[in-house]
């Protein structure tokens, strides 16, 4: 097989889901960063897209992350997909719904008031109120199988880990299979793995820079209130 290597954003957790598939997988590769804000020309002819992740395979580049899962699906062993047809299209539709969640959670992070930082939460209640209803005892999304799924959505609760040190938003609330998968895709070695060790402080002062409404909560002293916000939106 050539050599692998993954093109990376600190931040980003369409990185971190190849980053989790590649370890699964116990397959060996590179890890280069690169600055988003002021994009390396070498990185924007290998990403028509200028986005991240980009997986280079000897000299050839796969860009976007549902396109890199699928080729290691592919070409790798360990396979994270189930093997009926049925049951694969019904996993990449759930992916599909991990990367709605994350752009819901681009919408929280960057609501400009508190009427769209409320509304925001709704929609993100409803999505894992969703998923409370479809998810079975667990501790994975497919019972004791780890799977693309687990993949995609372990970078969606690592969002929580920072928002739960800015106040309690009910979110989560009253979902306990949602709260057992969260617990159990954070004690996932893969997972852990997808990040550095400074993600957290990394994560908190890219948010505190955002100018939103979270970041104003954050930097104002207000965030034990935020809480109140939240359960007026839910109710």
């Amino acid at each position: 097989m050539p050599d692998l290597t993954l093109i990376s954003h600190r931040l980003c957790p369409y990185v971190q889901r190849a980053a989790i598939a590649l370890t699964e997988k116990d397959v060996p590769f590179d890890r280069v960063d690169v600055d988003l804000a002021a994009k390396p020309a070498w990185f924007t002819a290998i990403s028509p897209l200028a986005k991240t992740p980009v997986l280079k395979v000897g000299d050839t580049a796969i860009f976007e992350s549902a396109v890199i899962l699928e080729y290691l699906e592919e070409t790798e062993s360990r396979p994270l997909h189930p093997a009926d047809p049925l049951r694969r299209a019904e996993h990449r539709s759930w992916i599909e719904f991990a990367s709605a969640t994350l752009n819901d959670i681009w919408g929280f992070y960057t609501a400009p008031d508190e009427a769209a930082f409320a509304a925001k939460a709704k929609v993100l209640s409803d999505k894992f109120a969703t998923l409370e209803r479809r998810l079975g005892p667990g501790p994975y999304f497919a019972a004791d199988k780890f799977s693309l799924v687990d993949a995609a959505f372990g970078p969606v609760f690592r969002y929580f880990d920072v928002f739960d040190r800015i106040g309690e938003f009910g979110i989560l609330a009253g979902k306990p299979r949602v709260r057992a998968w969260r617990t159990a895709l954070a004690a996932r070695p893969s997972v852990r793995a997808a990040v550095a060790s400074d993600y957290e402080e990394r994560l908190w002062s890219f948010l505190e820079a955002r100018k939103s409404y979270l970041s104003r909560l954050m930097t104002s002293g207000e965030a034990t209130n935020s809480d109140v916000i939240l359960r007026r939106a839910l109710v």
